[in-house]
């Protein structure tokens, strides 16, 4: 049996170099430190360190045993954490979004849904968001891609179209839609957070200027005294808060017709957990504007 406070000892003694900073770090006196340097050495049968005169270093096993036991400690770590995950799951589904849009709208409908659930507002950026599903992380996963494994699938929910909202006077203003290549040399108004639109909008737009704002506050508060363009989706009437053209600020919103303004958005979700999530999807696809 591996005692884990022995592994961590090892681990901070690699890591530090010293038994005081290991005593230290662990908040523990420096007798009880080699005293499991000692434990650890005659549990395993080897020699990890190499004792001289004001001086103890790690051995080439020890070295070695370190590195194992930085893997154990990790693995037993992720282990703890994917079963409290899953036992969270059992109570209450928990929501993730890699894009903005259906975060509103999970947001608006959310009183309607009778399941408990919890809404990160907090847009992901994982490389692999599956692993967020198959950790228990997240019960459902709002995604711009479908994510299909042997263990996770999912179920299309509907389109984003970008919009783009104007000062009625600008002639760009005076048709039904318009192109990315209409709104060049541009500025634009633009909250940070806007996931995967924020790649579109830079690539697509020639020579536009970008005004990113982090606070959703100043964003609100620049777009009702600045005439500068924002953009929108057809989305975003589901957040009460987010400015909306009106006679009075003298906007008129526009479609982008562009093959690229246009986002196919994914639920994800483990196979395992389908009955549980299918309520939730329906109530989104029912929701999901034109």
């Amino acid at each position: 049996m591996l005692d884990n406070y022995l592994l961590e000892e090892l681990v901070t003694f690699a890591q530090t170099g010293t038994l005081a900073k290991t005593a230290s770090q662990l908040n523990v006196t420096q007798p009880t430190v080699t005293r499991g340097m000692q434990k650890l050495e005659t549990d395993w049968g080897v020699r990890l360190f190499d004792r001289q005169p004001n001086r103890i270093t790690l051995t080439a096993t020890g070295k070695l045993a370190a590195r194992e036991a930085t893997t154990l400690l990790q693995a037993q770590h992720e282990a703890i954490a994917k079963v409290q995950n899953y036992d969270r799951n059992q109570r209450i589904l928990i929501i993730g979004s890699t894009i903005p849009g259906p975060r509103i709208l999970i947001n608006h409908v959310a009183p309607t849904i009778s399941t408990p659930i919890k809404i990160d507002q907090t847009l992901i950026t994982a490389d692999d968001p599956t692993a967020l599903l198959t950790d228990n992380t997240y019960s459902l996963l709002f995604s711009s891609q479908p994510l299909q494994t042997s263990t996770v699938t999912s179920s299309y929910l509907g389109n984003e179209r970008l919009s783009i909202n104007l000062n009625r006077f600008m002639y760009q203003a005076n048709q039904s839609s318009i192109t990315f290549d209409e709104l060049k040399n541009l500025s634009f108004l633009v909250l940070t957070d806007i996931g995967p639109w924020r790649a579109v909008i830079q690539h697509a737009i020639p020579n536009a200027k970008f005004l990113y704002q982090e606070q959703r506050e100043a964003f609100e508060e620049i777009s009702k005294y600045a005439d500068f363009p924002y953009f929108s989706t057809n989305l975003s009437n589901s957040d009460a808060n987010f400015p909306k053209p009106t006679p009075e600020d003298g906007r008129v919103r526009v479609l982008i017709s562009d093959e690229q303004a246009h986002i196919a958005v994914y639920a994800a979700y483990l196979r395992s957990n389908t009955a549980a999530v299918t309520p939730i999807i329906t109530t989104l696809t029912e929701a999901w504007p034109d």
